[in-house]
């Protein structure tokens, strides 16, 4: 089996009120718990916003700490999960139906090989 990373990109701005929302987030978690139950899952979770994020960067001998995402976009990436499949396909399936879901780009990429 292989790992894959699926993940979700959504548009910076405003988080859309909760009668849009809870509904796109009941079936996100019947996705999850169908993940789990096809013992696919691995691991998976949502991102606060990227301003919450830390940018460390190596600058010669220092590592400068900056506040806020590394680059700035228009999209950021607000959630994830990491699955185990059989093939590409599986996991394309998987990622398919969460952009049906979310309306959201996403993407499925493999993990490197391990080298243990």
């Amino acid at each position: 089996m292989t790992q894959y990373l699926i993940s979700m990109y959504q548009p910076d701005g405003i988080v859309p009120p909760p009668e849009v929302l809870g509904p796109i987030m009941e079936k996100i978690g019947a996705f999850n718990e169908d993940l789990q139950a096809a013992g696919a899952w691995v691991f998976g979770n949502g991102l606060l916003d990227p301003s919450s994020a830390t940018v460390l960067k190596r600058n010669g001998g220092e590592v400068l700490v900056t506040d806020g995402p590394y680059l700035e976009g228009k999209e950021h990436l607000g959630g994830f999960d990491i699955i185990e499949s059989p093939d590409l396909d599986a996991a394309l399936a998987w990622g398919k139906r969460l952009a049906e879901i979310t309306g959201l780009p996403i993407e499925v990429r493999p993990f490197a090989s391990r080298r243990d």
